[in-house]
């Protein structure tokens, strides 16, 4: 942990000059921001080798009333959605989960702010802190960043 999983519409899978989006790019960058985030001892919040942002496509989606009043407001009847959750495990204070949806949601107004004064669309951001109720790791990652 921590997971950051992107469920998107596949409409976004396009040139940027087109609405789209580079999602390699945007999982790197919210990578890097979720390993930005500091707690209050100021020690890094999420291990660099346990840190993971996965983007999947919607095979099928449906949105809103499809389109209709984007076309009546000029802006075409492209919509598009973005949901990212985040789960981290459990422990961690208000603070730190306060600061990890902030510090996640200033990038995507970043990256999204093209989006946002172009087409109809959507994102959320939500944190989840999980009770687990089996937990099991296996990695060869950690090793490459655990070093005293």
């Amino acid at each position: 942990m921590p997971h950051l999983v992107i469920l998107y519409t596949p409409n976004l899978d396009k040139p940027a000059a087109d609405g789209g989006i580079d999602m390699s790019s945007l999982c790197r960058a919210l990578c890097d921001a979720m390993l930005s985030v500091r707690d209050e001892e100021d020690r890094q919040v999420f291990p660099t080798g346990g840190t993971r942002v996965l983007a999947y496509p919607a095979a099928h989606f449906a949105i809103a009333d499809g389109g209709a009043a984007g076309e009546a407001a000029g802006l075409g009847s492209d919509y598009a959605f973005v949901y990212m959750n985040v789960r981290m495990a459990k422990g961690r204070s208000a603070l730190v989960h306060h600061r990890v949806g902030e510090t996640l949601n200033a990038c995507v107004r970043q990256w999204f702010r093209p989006q946002f004064e172009r087409r109809p669309i959507g994102v959320t951001v939500q944190v989840d802190e999980g009770h687990e109720v089996f937990d099991a790791k296996n990695s060869s990652l950690h090793p490459l960043f655990n070093k005293t």
